[in-house]
């Protein structure tokens, strides 16, 4: 990875595009503080380690699977979260590194 003065204006702009839309920046924002938000939910694995089901995150949002995986798979490619695999579910914790170095990489840019 590179350092973040080295982020280049495009791995920014694919950061602020997948937190466009209100739904995965309301979904980065409960996956900031895991238990609070889906505390509801009985975990499938350790939240801190491996993340929230995807199932969880399914249904706090109250979307349908399919546009869930695709706003998960938009914020895994933007790097701003990490899956893990746990038996047949996927989990999703936030990348707190990366998104360090992307808060760095806004100081230095703007």
């Amino acid at each position: 990875m590179a350092a973040a003065a080295e982020l280049g204006s495009e791995e920014l702009i694919d950061v602020f595009k997948a937190l466009g839309n209100p739904a995965r920046l309301q979904i980065m924002q409960w996956l900031k503080d895991p238990e609070r938000h889906f505390g509801e939910w009985e975990p499938i694995a350790d939240r801190e380690e491996v993340g929230v089901c995807v199932t969880h995150i399914q249904a706090k949002t109250g979307l349908a699977q399919s546009t869930v995986s695709s706003y998960m798979s938009t914020l895994e490619r933007a790097g701003l979260v990490r899956a893990t695999r746990v038996g047949k579910w996927t989990h999703y914790r936030r990348d707190e590194g990366r998104l360090a170095r992307l808060a760095e990489a806004l100081t230095i840019t703007i």
